[in-house]
C-alpha cells in the first residue's frame, strides 16, 4: 500500500472558506470515484496565512495503481479540477510507518 500526500495552496483571490467549500463539496465527491482508491482523507488548514491550505491523503495498492487511476479520463478531470482551484500542488508518494503510543 502507498499513500499520496498532496499539499495544496489555494489560488490568489480565493478565501480559505471558499477553498474549503470547493474541496469538501465539489472535489472530494470527484476524487472518491478514482479507480483503485482505497482510502481518502482531506485536511483543511485552520489558519489562512500558512504556506499551505490543505493536505489530501490518498491510499492505493501501489504506485502503478495510483498512476493508472490518474491516467484515466476521470483521473485527468480530478487533477484538472484541482489545478483550476490552486496555485500550488505538490505531491509526495510515501510509505507509512505508523507507531502506537505506549502511554505516558
Amino acid at each position: 500500500m502507498i499513500k499520496a500526500v498532496i499539499l495544496l495552496k489555494r489560488k490568489d483571490g480565493m478565501s480559505l472558506q471558499d477553498f474549503s467549500d470547493w474541496m469538501l463539496k465539489e472535489h472530494v465527491p470527484m476524487a472518491l470515484k478514482l479507480e483503485g482508491l482505497k482510502r481518502y482523507q482531506v485536511n483543511i488548514a485552520k489558519d489562512a496565512d500558512g504556506d499551505y491550505d490543505g493536505v489530501s491523503e490518498l491510499w492505493f495498492d501501489s504506485e502503478d495503481a495510483m498512476l493508472a487511476a490518474y491516467g484515466t479520463e476521470h483521473g485527468k478531470a480530478v487533477a484538472a479540477d484541482s489545478m483550476a482551484h490552486v496555485k500550488t500542488r505538490k505531491r509526495l508518494v510515501v510509505a507509512e510507518h505508523p507507531f502506537t503510543p505506549t502511554g505516558g
